[in-house]
């Protein structure tokens, strides 16, 4: 269900945490509303679902996930975690802050409005261009759950925020050959974990689930040969074969060849042979 574009925000305090000293933005702002909000139920079943497919993330986001404008398929979504007393809040707002307490998601954390009430449940949505990007339903009083909370939560593909976000966040988003973001679920990158030891190391991944390929840039040797399917080349050459995907970050341009065992990223200083990580990479 297509929204008319949202007029400009007028930015108005709900909360003491934040209200208009600067410290922080606001959490929950209000505007005027789209043309047409979402209109569907905001009690919808959802359950537990293993994996990160698309079938799978949509059976555990219930309304939440209905709510969503994606441009491509929704991204996250599932069932908020369970609070006891003293976690709630006695506003719907408080119950928002509550779901970022407790499930420290990695979205925007301020800008977002009501867009329905109803059946105990309101439903907070934080828009791109008039088209909702994330959905959180809180609920009050569940069994158990005294006050305000989270009940279900979505997202759409974290290309489709903002890069004031997302330049953010560990995700590298790649553009296509026609220069738009390209959904992390089909391509992105991100630098090795300082944990790990990893800093050296570059990893891009494409695809989603079990069809996900994960290749790794390693020029300090850093993973070691056990994790990799192959060596990783810092001077290769460009297989015959090889096509260009169109996709590209910075002055990264990536190619494949029809195994796809290997990723060609086409440097300014030339080639380099990325190998396919092998299943279980992991750093103690």
């Amino acid at each position: 269900m297509r929204k008319g574009l949202v007029a400009a925000m007028v930015l108005t305090c709900l909360t003491a945490v934040g209200c208009g000293d600067g410290s922080r933005p606001d959490l929950v702002v209000t505007g005027t509303p789209p043309a047409t909000p979402y209109a569907g139920p905001l009690t919808v079943p959802h359950k537990e679902a293993e994996g990160d497919s698309v079938r799978a993330v949509t059976a555990g986001a219930g309304a939440a996930g209905r709510a969503l404008e994606c441009d491509g398929e929704i991204y996250s979504g599932g069932a908020g975690d369970a609070w006891s007393e003293g976690d709630g809040g006695s506003t719907p707002e408080e119950g928002l802050r509550a779901y970022f307490d407790m499930d420290q998601p990695e979205l925007p954390d301020h800008g977002y409005r009501v867009e329905r009430r109803a059946d105990g449940r309101v439903l907070f949505s934080y828009d791109v261009d008039g088209r909702t990007k994330v959905a959180v339903v809180v609920a009050k009083d569940r069994p158990h759950r005294p006050g305000w909370g989270p009940e279900t939560s979505a997202s759409c593909d974290p290309a489709e925020l903002p890069a004031s976000f997302t330049d953010s966040t560990w995700y590298e988003i790649w553009t296509d050959r026609n220069g738009h973001r390209a959904p992390v679920t089909r391509v992105h990158s991100s630098a090795g974990d300082a944990h790990c030891g990893w800093q050296s190391a570059h990893f891009l991944s494409m695809g989603r689930g079990e069809n996900r390929k994960l290749y790794a840039r390693d020029p300090g040797g850093v993973l070691g040969g056990s994790m990799l399917t192959s060596a990783y080349e810092s001077d290769a050459l460009m297989p015959v074969g090889a096509r260009d995907t169109g996709y590209r970050f910075q002055d990264w341009d990536l190619w494949l060849t029809p195994g796809e065992s290997k990723a060609y990223v086409r440097t300014p200083h030339g080639v380099e042979a990325w190998p396919e990580v092998k299943d279980g990479l992991g750093c103690k």
